[in-house]
């Protein structure tokens, strides 16, 4: 397993078990006091941290070439994201369901990875 896989999938791990501990915690009325429960409903933001200096690292480590994929990887699904948030907003003015923002890291994530293959295939 390479370098990235590795932090990224010990990243990956951490953020899932202080997910786990987080949920089960609120879910739990385990913590009373507000501040309290404002840290615990954060805790998995500290391996997300750890998840976004993995991704740093490696788009420093990796070839120019790789790099200019990535960019424009990132380009596309940076403006699909807004296209696909905004025009859901709209849809919502005329009764569609609201949504949470939980969906938009996801969005994003799967946009980029579509764009990946798309774009690592014009250098093929």
């Amino acid at each position: 397993m390479n370098r990235y896989r590795r932090e990224m999938t010990i990243a990956m791990v951490a953020y899932v078990v202080c997910l786990a501990i987080s949920v089960t915690l609120l879910l739990s009325s385990a913590v009373d006091s507000q501040l309290a429960r404002v840290a615990v409903a954060l805790l998995p933001m500290v391996p997300g941290i750890g998840v976004c200096w993995v991704v740093v690292r490696r788009m420093r480590r990796i070839d120019e070439l790789q790099r200019r994929i990535e960019l424009e990887s990132l380009s596309i699904a940076f403006a699909g994201t807004a296209l696909v948030t905004f025009s859901y907003g709209f849809l919502e003015n005329v009764g569609f369901p609201r949504l949470s923002l939980f969906v938009v890291w996801p969005l994003m994530g799967a946009l980029w990875i579509v764009a990946s293959v798309l774009c690592s295939r014009r250098y093929r």
